[in-house]
């Protein structure tokens, strides 16, 4: 399932982040604590170059625990500060203000020395669509002031939002890249949600999730949906497994067509909107060991 979604209106955004970047002391990086590789844009990496750089694992909440400290022990690793959030509850919300003012602290202090007492930090909001940027930034400016959605592609262009007196945001749109070398990235992008379902067909994409799910975590799939989740022999092919299991849910759940059929396209649906609202459990999809060199 071969999967690319690049907007005209994203090239557009990598322009004005290039243009904006000497406004800003720093940016702030909102990742899918879910799948912190696929949700990572590589190209903000050329973008933003040196400058500071926060990494805010959003959705922290519908992530592995186990995950989140090694993903934040990696992330730190490589020399980046990294704050746990679940922008949509406000958890971690409180710490975004003290953390940047602690990773720009040599800063602050030579403004100070130039006797620039007071002035805000202003702080650069980045990452692809719908990791939740728009209601982090609600939450941390305490008033909707970003139009937030749980669609992709809200944002349309950039949204200065003044925290207080010492901190004020940009927010810029969710961006992709023009091409994803791993089919693997647009299908675990598109289980989030940040692709949009429209170009896709969602029963095809339920079935890959089935697939990944019973691999890492078959116990939350046969507790949420009561189904056997047996291993996956080697004679089965395609998504031929996958299928199987979406077969078992919809029956399970009742969902039926004439003739007595499982209704796929229906419990496909469901099993994605469950998924993406964290009703199946927390998930880490993706683990530090898997990025290549080439990736880093």
């Amino acid at each position: 399932m071969d999967i690319q979604w690049f907007p005209g209106h994203m090239k557009k955004t990598q322009r004005m982040i290039a243009e904006n970047l000497k406004y800003v002391d720093i940016v702030a990086e909102v990742i899918d604590a879910r799948i912190p590789v696929s949700s990572r844009n590589p190209d903000i990496d050329t973008l933003v170059g040196e400058k500071p750089r926060l990494i805010v694992l959003n959705r922290a909440d519908q992530a592995d625990p186990a995950g989140n400290r090694l993903w934040g022990d990696w992330f730190r690793s490589r020399g980046w500060s990294v704050l746990e959030t679940d922008a949509k509850e406000g958890k971690g919300i409180n710490q975004f203000s003290p953390v940047v003012k602690e990773v720009l602290k040599d800063k602050i202090q030579q403004w100070q020395a130039k006797g620039q007492v007071g002035r805000p930090i202003r702080a650069m909001i980045v990452g692809v669509p719908n990791v939740g940027k728009s209601t982090f930034i609600n939450k941390v400016a305490r008033r909707k002031s970003a139009k937030a959605s749980d669609k992709p592609g809200v944002t349309r262009g950039k949204q200065w939002v003044a925290v207080d007196a010492g901190l004020d945001l940009l927010d810029t749109p969710g961006i992709l890249w023009p091409k994803f070398e791993d089919p693997q990235t647009g299908l675990h992008l598109a289980f989030t949600g940040a692709v949009k379902d429209e170009i896709m067909d969602t029963e095809t994409l339920a079935c890959h999730l089935l697939e990944e799910l019973a691999a890492a975590y078959p116990a939350a799939l046969t507790e949420r949906y009561k189904i056997a989740v047996p291993e996956r022999s080697e004679e089965e092919e395609g998504l031929a497994y996958g299928y199987a299991l979406l077969e078992q849910a919809a029956r399970k759940r009742g969902f039926l067509i004439s003739g007595g059929e499982p209704d796929t396209e229906r419990m496909g649906k469901v099993l994605l909107d469950e998924f993406r609202a964290g009703k199946l459990g927390r998930f880490t999809l993706e683990k530090p060991q898997t990025i290549s060199e080439e990736t880093e």
